[in-house]
């Protein structure tokens, strides 16, 4: 049973198109992890068909996820599918990354930028911001990848079971991939398709997830 996780703060302007979306392409276990919004975000979600989970404050995206994750693992979730709330992804891509995660018995597909032609990156984020980034992720996780903190993933249920999520905030992207590398998880990357409604993460943002990084290995 396929379960998508969508975690959402303050989404209300989009929340409702992007579960129409995965409905349209039939997904049904749609589990929106209401992250302590102040906006119309659950409502809207519920009134849209999504079963909707809640924090009473804003914890970060990794907290939501995890959420999310525990409560599929615990309703018997044989795959998870990550999906942003901002209806930047295509919900077309997930039936054939799913069917590639099967067809290859992997545990995890990881959605890239970089492996078609469909996504327009802004000129400065592709050029600059994101080959840094990879070059960063690879020093701190030990997984060379085409693309660095894309949030579309698939979990199989073992892969569930090994990831644990402890960086609340965005920093739980690079945690995953170490996650893989250290527990042997096996993974492929797969084209997905992103739309830019903002900039994202810039180099400020790059620069905090990586201090989040290094502050959890001092304290081990």
């Amino acid at each position: 049973m396929l379960f998508v996780i969508v975690p959402a703060h303050n989404e209300a302007k989009n929340i409702g198109r992007v579960i129409s979306g995965l409905f349209s392409h039939g997904l049904k276990n749609i589990i929106v992890v209401d992250d302590g919004s102040t906006d119309q975000t659950s409502q809207i979600a519920e009134s849209a068909g999504a079963t909707v989970l809640h924090h009473q404050v804003n914890r970060g995206q990794g907290a939501s996820l995890q959420t999310g994750d525990e409560y599929a693992l615990a309703h018997g979730a044989s795959e998870v599918v990550h999906f942003d709330a901002d209806g930047q992804f295509n919900p077309a891509d997930i039936a054939k990354a799913l069917e590639m995660m099967r067809s290859k018995n992997v545990d995890v597909i990881l959605g890239s930028r970089f492996l078609d032609n469909r996504s327009q990156i802004p000129w400065t984020k592709k050029y600059l911001v994101l080959p840094i980034a990879r070059v960063v992720n690879y020093f701190l996780t030990g997984l060379k990848l085409t693309d660095a903190h894309n949030g579309f993933r698939i979990l199989s249920r073992s892969a569930l079971g090994k990831i644990n999520i402890s960086q609340d905030r965005m920093a739980h992207n690079s945690e995953i991939i170490q996650q893989i590398k250290e527990k042997n998880l096996s993974y492929l990357e797969y084209p997905v398709e992103v739309t830019y409604n903002e900039y994202g993460q810039g180099v400020g943002g790059g620069l905090k997830i990586i201090w989040e990084i290094l502050q959890r290995r001092l304290m081990k």
